[in-house]
């Protein structure tokens, strides 16, 4: 979890834009928010010899929060994992009650969550 020593800086104050996806050049060179973490592990991940097919960044809702987040999710050993720039291990997705994921990416595909009621 090296990655999470990185300042968390938001995209108003690095950017100058609401929202910004930085590239890991930029996140490395000038700190970052939520996605950019996840961004980073995953291609960290990638060289490692991780597929796509394993891994998703996820944006959820905090609902501790009430606001968007986004965390790295792997899929290994028939489980999925949590890498998240607030908690310092990797921790399995079940333990992490307050997150509602609204979508996931990676760079083959998207997938829209919905809620079953």
């Amino acid at each position: 979890m090296h990655l999470n020593n990185i300042s968390y800086v938001t995209d108003i104050t690095n950017w100058r834009q609401k929202d910004y996806w930085a590239t890991i050049s930029q996140f490395l060179n000038r700190d970052g928010d939520c996605e950019d973490y996840a961004i980073a592990k995953y291609y960290s991940l990638k060289e490692l010899g991780f597929t796509s097919d394993q891994m998703r960044i996820v944006v959820v809702e905090d609902t501790n929060l009430n606001i968007a987040h986004a965390v790295l999710a792997v899929y290994y050993d028939n489980k999925i994992w949590v890498l998240d720039n607030q908690i310092s291990q990797i921790i399995e997705h079940k333990k992490i009650v307050h997150y509602t994921p609204l979508y996931s990416i990676n760079e083959k595909a998207w997938w829209l969550h919905k809620k079953i009621s």
